[in-house]
């Protein structure tokens, strides 16, 4: 193969990243648009620095070293990227090469201004923009300050930021190659940088210039402030001039300038408003062209808009391709399952398979259309109270759309016939026998669903599946199960809101619902305290235990002195709750039976920090507090005006909190359980594939959805690059921030609390459970680096039913997402922890080790100095 150093950039297009990286390549196909100005110019090649990456084989070793550093140890990461840098700029570019890019600058001029800049082939990426990573020189005049400049660009691969940037992204740096690109300079009036897609909000409707005077650069390294305008239909909706006292100029030789602006042009804009409409339709028909929003950069030359480089927006959280023109509103689906992780696509599909109503996905994640629910007066109303009870950001995202003129349309409320406006239910009585009745029907469901599932393979088992889905939903949506977990929920309203307007007294269910009976969540990390008392009394077991990394290491276990009946009560455990896990609605994480290393650490924490029997003694002082609780406020509205028939209509929910509450839980027990089953004979078909090369890891199946893994085992066939491409897009995923609500024009509207009695520099939150606690925070985002101490207060981004074994062992909680009903709500006032949630970044706010204050009762937290 015949190397090629050097490619005009009318030569290249967007398939040509390999060969001039990301910039290079959208800029040839830039200059491929109708209507579209790029400056001229040329790119020299990947090959050309792979010849001058292999001039110094050193720079092998250097990579290998580089590649097994932390990205936090800055320093290290800072001396030996410098040291490969050195080296790259030390190698005397060979003759045939700078003959080459010399030739190629003679058609242009080779006394003209240049920009030199790096286009590595990671880089202006869909998923990655690599934004300012690498370096760009401009006004470069003359061949020989030309190759100086290019030997910069091919150095600039490994700047501290690009380098750490790689690893945090799950880059391999020996696959990412440099080329660089020479192009005319332009001397602009005014220069900036256009965003098609409103950056801060995510609207794709409404573009965003950012503009000043003089060259581009100052203003995209934040020297001076720019003019902003936002345009949305062809009309400027919204703008900001700014004081701009500087601006970019060239050097008469080479180089750049800061120069002040004359006061009398300092507050003028730098772009007139037919100006703005026109570049933003310049820059829709980019956008249009590349299929997705663009962030571009443009200078303003004699009246004329240049296009100097357009890469794709990369932090904009994606939006349900619906397939038609309509306005939508969505609601996410992890804010409510406390997961708002990116799921796998077998995740997703098993969910949305076995979900009782639409679900659409974006970005890795689920969300529901609720717009026709908005649209109604009944439904609207009825929706935004159930979501605000439960997660008043949510409530406050939707109307904040709602408030978008006529963004949701009107439809009339339901008539006769028509579906219920509510979620009212028809009463059941408080009868225990109910929630019994539940628990056996959903574990005879499962039971069956074991036993038949164990013949079925191959497309047969699919078949079986998607009739175990519909027996799934007929389950969860049995009207009695409905009217079960709907009689707890609004019992417990009923009691906050009755007891706080007679008594004057908040929160006052979470003392009430304290060691409610059939709550299988709170049992779980209850029943840990007593696999932790079985290991307690063996120190051989407990030394062994410190020690574990590998998940065989229950056979080795029962080798050890007293190991044998420690072995029995983990595996005890396991058969009861091994289905269970951090993010457990995606089916691909790997379960507690799958991964029991995971329980290992806090079995440790339960042996250190507890004394024996401490499951059964906290049980029964959750529930002797809860018995006082009632007699208290019982007692107390007696004595009030009408105080007997308060206290009887008091005492009726009370024993129906007490009776439905702690079922609140089981359904999700029962949904994890059928999971498990489904993901074991599905990895069992999986085994079959890898045994028939038609995939080489198990695991690779859940970068399918159920219908293409339905379509692998029935063809034996997966299309190539499929699962990379999968993973590369999941990966990707984790970098977006999923909104509580989006729209259909990508809004991302998150919510804001609208109070004014928090204390300043407080962190606002929802109040789930009651109380008030100081105390160390521990943030933890794995289960597995759990280091507890007694007082502790956990700081994490959510919990799920598997974060409940933890909460044994904490003084308090803080997430950054939840709502009253959600399940680390419930386990926390089941177990008496003050908590809030729903703070927004408090893993970022918060750290490890400072000392907080959790206001339950009230919903903040302080920093304590």
């Amino acid at each position: 193969m015949i190397e090629q150093y050097v490619w005009d950039l009318h030569e290249v297009d967007e398939t040509r990243v390999a060969v001039v990286g990301g910039k290079g390549a959208y800029l040839g196909e830039l200059s491929r648009i109708d209507g579209i100005r790029v400056p001229g110019g040329f790119c020299v090649t990947t090959d050309a620095f792979r010849r001058i990456m292999a001039e110094a084989p050193s720079i092998d070793d250097r990579l290998d070293q580089l590649s097994r550093l932390n990205p936090d140890d800055r320093e290290a990461v800072r001396r030996l990227s410098a040291e490969i840098r050195r080296t790259i700029e030390g190698i005397a570019i060979p003759g045939d090469l700078a003959a080459a890019i010399t030739r190629a600058l003679a058609q242009f001029g080779e006394q003209g201004a240049y920009a030199v800049r790096s286009s590595a082939t990671a880089e202006d990426l869909p998923t990655a923009s690599f934004a300012g990573q690498q370096d760009t020189y401009l006004n470069v005049v003359g061949p020989t300050a030309i190759l100086q400049h290019v030997s910069r660009c091919w150095a600039s691969l490994f700047t501290e930021r690009a380098v750490i940037y790689r690893q945090r992204n799950g880059i391999d740096h020996r696959t990412v190659q440099m080329a660089v690109v020479v192009q005319q300079m332009v001397f602009p009036h005014a220069a900036g940088i256009l965003f098609t897609a409103d950056p801060v909000t995510g609207n794709r409707k409404v573009a965003t210039v950012d503009a000043g005077f003089g060259l581009g650069e100052a203003l995209v390294s934040g020297l001076v402030n720019p003019d902003v305008f936002k345009v949305r239909d062809g009309d400027i909706v919204a703008k900001a001039i700014a004081a701009k006292q500087r601006a970019g100029d060239a050097l008469p030789d080479d180089g750049m300038q800061e120069v002040a602006i004359d006061s009398q042009r300092q507050e003028q804009p730098a772009l007139t408003d037919a100006q703005v409409v026109r570049l933003v339709r310049l820059g829709r028909r980019i956008e249009a062209h590349f299929g997705r929003p663009q962030d571009i950069e443009w200078c303003l030359v004699d009246e004329g808009f240049q296009i100097v480089q357009s890469r794709p927006i990369t932090t904009l959280f994606p939006i349900p391709d619906i397939g038609d023109q309509e306005n939508h509103v969505y609601v996410s689906v992890g804010h409510q399952q406390m997961m708002t992780d990116p799921m796998k696509p077998l995740g997703l599909s098993m969910w949305q398979l076995t979900a009782m109503v639409p679900m659409h996905e974006a970005g890795g994640r689920l969300f529901v259309d609720v717009t026709r629910r908005l649209a109604s007066p009944a439904g609207r109303a009825a929706l935004l109270d159930v979501m605000g009870r439960g997660d008043p950001l949510v409530r406050d995202a939707l109307e904040t759309v709602l408030d978008h003129d006529d963004f949701v349309p009107s439809l009339p409320d339901a008539g006769p016939g028509g579906p219920p406006a509510g979620r009212a239910c028809a009463p059941i009585e408080t009868d225990p026998a109910i929630v019994t009745e539940l628990i056996e029907r959903s574990q005879v469901s499962t039971a069956v669903l074991e036993r038949d599932i164990r013949t079925k393979t191959g497309p047969a088992l699919f078949d079986f599946l998607l009739e175990a889905f519909e027996e799934h939903k007929r389950v969860v949506s049995d009207p009695l199960n409905i009217q079960a977990i709907m009689a707890g929920m609004e019992a417990t309203w009923w009691l906050n809101d009755k007891v706080q307007e007679w008594l004057g007294e908040k929160n006052a269910a979470d003392t009430l619902t304290l060691s409610a009976p059939d709550n299988v969540t709170s049992e779980m990390g209850l029943a840990l305290l007593d696999v932790a008392d079985v290991i307690r009394a063996q120190p051989e077991v407990v030394a062994f235990l410190r020690g574990v990394e590998d998940e065989g290491f229950l056979d080795e276990l029962a080798k050890l002195a007293g190991g044998a009946e420690a072995r029995d009560a983990i595996e005890a455990y396991l058969d009861r709750y091994g289905m269970r896990c951090v993010g457990e609605i995606d089916i691909t994480r790997p379960r507690w039976r799958e991964r029991p290393t995971t329980l290992v650490p806090v079995i440790l924490d339960n042996v250190r920090n507890f004394e024996p029997g401490a499951a059964e003694r906290r049980f029964e002082e959750g529930r002797q507090k809860a018995q006082k609780k009632e007699q208290d406020v019982l007692s107390r509205l007696r004595a009030l005006p009408d105080g007997d028939q308060k206290a009887d209509e008091a005492k009726r929910m009370i024993d129906r909190v007490r009776t439905f509450i702690g079922y609140r839980e089981y359904p999700k027990y029962g949904i994890v359980s059928r999971y498990f089953v489904y993901k074991q004979a599905l990895l069992e078909e999986a085994e079959r594939l890898v045994q028939a090369n038609v995939l080489p890891e198990k695991e690779d199946i859940f970068y399918l959805t159920f219908q293409e893994l339905h379509d692998a085992v029935r063809s034996n066939q997966v299309e190539d690059q499929l699962i990379q491409q999968r993973k590369d897009a999941f990966r990707s995923y984790h970098a977006l921030t999923p909104p509580r609500v989006l729209t259909s024009d990508g809004e991302a509207v998150s919510g804001a609390y609208r109070r004014h009695d928090v204390p300043a520099g407080a962190l606002t939150g929802l109040p789930v459970s009651s109380g008030t606690i100081e105390g160390r925070a521990r943030v933890i985002r794995d289960m597995a680096e759990a280091d507890l101490e007694p007082g502790d207060i956990l700081v994490t981004t959510f919990t799920d039913p598997s974060w409940s074994p933890l909460f044994v062992g904490i003084a308090g909680l803080v997430t950054e997402v939840g709502g009253l009903m959600t399940h680390g709500a419930v386990i926390a006032r089941e177990y008496g922890l003050p908590a809030v949630v729903g703070v927004e970044q408090a893993t970022r706010l918060i750290r490890d080790g400072q000392r907080i204050r959790v206001h339950g009762t009230d919903g903040y937290v302080e920093i304590l100095p």
